[in-house]
């Protein structure tokens, strides 16, 4: 490519207005962080699972997520509507549910605790009351 030494008033009119607005120019760096953030999020969908293989399972998750270097769990509970705990008389209504079983159990167990930032709602867009996003701490090369 060979460099005009001298612009015509129209050329640098136009130079100077594409630069202002470049639209046939891909943003690479907005693809990679898009890409980026997509990755520090792992998905797992708990249906079909009873309260202990859930537990079981979240656990397994956690330690894959902190060796991985995944910021944030988001895990696909349901919201406990077509659950069998109003069956028995001796099961708790709320812990029979995954939605409320998995966060305690997180909680109550101190080693995967230490790594918990926050356990919550998903936002709605991602499951609302029927998923738990849990974000993990910043760990520098714990695993």
């Amino acid at each position: 490519m060979n460099k005009k030494n001298n612009l015509s008033k129209e050329d640098e009119k136009l130079w100077q207005d594409y630069i202002k607005n470049p639209s046939d120019v891909h943003d690479k760096e907005a693809s990679y962080l898009e890409l980026k953030k997509q990755s520090r999020r792992f998905k797992f969908d708990l249906h079909g699972y009873n309260l202990n293989d859930a537990n079981k399972k979240v656990g397994v998750l956690i330690q894959h997520c902190l060796k991985n270097k995944i910021r944030e769990l988001l895990l696909i509970t349901g919201k406990g509507i077509h659950s069998n705990v109003n069956k028995n008389i001796y099961t708790s209504k709320d812990f029979g549910k995954l939605k409320y079983s998995v966060p305690e159990f997180i909680k109550t167990h101190e080693e995967l605790n230490k790594y918990i930032i926050s356990i919550q709602d998903a936002e709605k867009k991602d499951g609302g009351e029927g998923a738990i996003l849990i974000k993990f701490k910043n760990l520098k090369d714990k695993f």
